[in-house]
């Protein structure tokens, strides 16, 4: 399965890592209720940091109109013009300190992200897409959703299918388009000093 946004690695990685990518250009096709909990149970079993699992997501889908209008607008106008169209936005929130003992949670995001990861890998298996986003309003999304104040909204989340309609606008199809482009390994991966490759 391979499309013009597959990863073209150097090194062997699997499938699904290779044809994950964030479209801007949706479909609004429902997500079935089926795939929606599937996708937030690879989420619940992703690993964390004293297996607090400090994660938390607000969903709205297209279905309920005043439930998806609140999340959209808790986004910055422009990802509100793109992301609309999907069939399902979210919101992740962290907490930001430990259950079992109060002190500062510094694992929650990485946790987030690992839980989001393994969302995002479950969707690409089912032929869905998330676009995940910082530009989001979390002051915003406090309020109206009475978000406790021990979390902090961090991340929005666009899930659908991709829109294949040529009508959709020029910008974003030109976005969806581009081949997609990664830093070397010698960039980012160091051996026993800052800046010297480890391969």
């Amino acid at each position: 399965m391979t499309n013009s946004k597959s990863a073209n690695p150097d090194n062997p990685i699997h499938d699904l890592l290779a044809e994950c990518w964030s479209p801007y250009a949706f479909d609004p096709r429902p997500v079935s209720a089926e795939d929606l909990a599937s996708l937030f149970e690879a989420a619940r079993w992703a690993a964390s940091s004293f297996n607090e699992q400090p994660w938390r997501y607000l969903v709205a889908t297209q279905d309920n109109p005043k439930a998806f209008d609140r999340v959209l607008s808790c986004l910055v106008e422009g990802n509100q013009a793109w992301e609309k169209l999907a069939s399902v936005l979210v919101l992740s929130a962290v907490s930001l300190r430990f259950d079992h003992n109060g002190k500062p949670h510094r694992a929650a995001h990485d946790d987030l992200g690992f839980a989001s990861a393994n969302l995002v890998i479950e969707a690409t298996s089912r032929g869905l897409h998330v676009h995940q986003m910082i530009g989001i309003l979390p002051e915003r999304a406090h309020q109206l959703f009475t978000v406790p104040e021990s979390f902090e909204v961090f991340t929005g989340m666009a899930i659908g299918y991709r829109s294949t309609d040529s009508s959709a606008a020029e910008a974003l199809r030109q976005r969806d388009e581009t081949p997609r482009s990664r830093r070397s390994l010698g960039q980012f991966v160091f051996s026993d000093e800052w800046g010297r490759s480890l391969l």
